[in-house]
């Protein structure tokens, strides 16, 4: 039971002392990048998806 709360108190101490957390600025700018490269993405994906959509409707309309 010792062992499991020193691992408990070290990490706890590790969080407070050790680990730097950004700033709001610093958090504010990686959410807007973050976001914005969900919909970059996003619309890439759906460009894809569409053309693929029309090359292989396309050429299976040639064998109907």
């Amino acid at each position: 039971m010792k062992k499991i709360f020193n691992a408990f108190e070290q990490a706890y101490n590790e969080l407070l002392h050790k680990v730097t957390w950004p700033t709001w600025p610093e958090l504010q700018q990686s959410t807007i990048i973050t976001l914005f490269s969900i919909l970059l993405l996003t619309g890439i994906t759906l460009l894809m998806d569409g053309s693929s959509k029309m090359v292989f409707e396309t050429f299976y309309g040639l064998f109907k």
